[in-house]
């Protein structure tokens, strides 16, 4: 059965953008895949990368173009990528470090103010016992 124009259209161009969500997935995993680790706990973070991106491009695809998975959908998805990974991704993976930069930082205030409160706290519960 042969398709509308404008769905394979659709088709084509969110195949591309499922690309582009394979590649701003595999910069965030190399930022975290960054930090050393054993081999083996390094295959198991390789083969759940590859589950959690798969399910999550078919999910994309699903919800976009009805999941046809069709020769020219996998040729997008890999065009998009290899566009992404050649343009885009020295910016968003900057960007990705200086966010992951930030959150950790800010969970370390909030972590450290919260230890001081506990510390004032049990410190106040012992020396009224005493």
């Amino acid at each position: 059965m042969l398709l509308p124009t404008d769905i394979q259209y659709n088709i084509v161009l969110f195949s591309i953008l499922g690309g582009i969500l394979t590649g701003v997935l595999f910069d965030g995993y190399r930022l975290i895949r960054g930090i050393g680790a054993p081999k083996v706990i390094v295959i198991i973070e390789d083969v759940l990368f590859g589950g959690l991106c798969g399910l999550i491009v078919f999910t994309f695809l699903l919800y976009t173009n009805y999941a046809f998975l069709g020769l020219y959908v996998y040729i997008g998805i890999i065009l998009g990528f290899i566009v992404y990974m050649k343009t885009l991704s020295s910016y968003i993976l900057r960007v990705e470090r200086s966010s992951a930069r930030k959150a950790g930082k800010g969970s370390r205030v909030i972590i450290k103010n919260f230890i001081y409160i506990c510390k004032i706290v049990i410190y106040k519960i012992f020396e009224k016992s005493k």
